[in-house]
């Protein structure tokens, strides 16, 4: 099993096979957090500002899985976990698709092949989601251990996103840390910015 980008969010019926836009895969965003982790991981003095310069480039899928490990170990077992937990889902939603009650005989055949066409693609989905949310994780995990109150990145989409998923994380730890997400603008660039306050 590796990570690899597949696309955003199918919508599976009877009538063929659509994507929701809004929906992106979260491989797409594996890359920052990636950067972000590095970019946070390393000794902390107080008072300091630390500054980190993000590099352009993208990691392969194999690079990426190899920075991944350092912050979730348990990676291989994860995409594994997933793999099997999706299955079973599609498993679920064939049955379900055979014992519809309102559909055509044909419109059943229809659905069953539009699930197995995306098999392999919502498994992929499904692993690259696991996989960003341990590596997002790690990242709040290190905010909160290294008393880190705040990151600052440039206003895109998708550092926008991950940061928000970084806000959410932490707002789920046993004890909830306080956040707030905003935009500013300084020096004619807009930047975006996560505070957290540690207890």
């Amino acid at each position: 099993m590796t990570l690899k980008y597949v696309g955003p969010k199918p919508i599976i019926s009877h009538t063929g096979i659509e994507f929701d836009n809004n929906k992106e895969d979260k491989f797409a965003y594996l890359n920052i957090v990636v950067q972000l982790l590095k970019a946070m991981d390393h000794n902390y003095f107080e008072g300091k500002i630390y500054t980190y310069q993000t590099d352009a480039s993208r990691l392969s899928s194999d690079e990426l899985v190899d920075e991944l490990k350092k912050y979730c170990p348990n990676i291989g077992q994860l995409m594994e976990k997933e793999n099997h937990h999706i299955e079973e889902e599609i498993e679920h939603d064939l049955i379900r698709a055979r014992e519809n009650k309102i559909l055509t005989d044909e419109d059943k055949i229809v659905l069953e092949k539009n699930i197995d066409i995306m098999h392999d693609y919502l498994i992929q989905r499904s692993i690259n989601k696991a996989v960003y949310y341990c590596a997002v994780d790690a990242l709040a995990l290190i905010l909160k251990k290294d008393n880190i109150d705040h990151i600052i990145v440039p206003m895109f989409q998708k550092f926008f996103h991950v940061l928000h998923s970084v806000q959410g994380s932490l707002q789920r730890q046993k004890n909830p840390m306080d956040t707030k997400l905003e935009i500013f603008q300084k020096d004619g660039k807009l930047l975006a910015k996560l505070k957290v306050k540690n207890n």
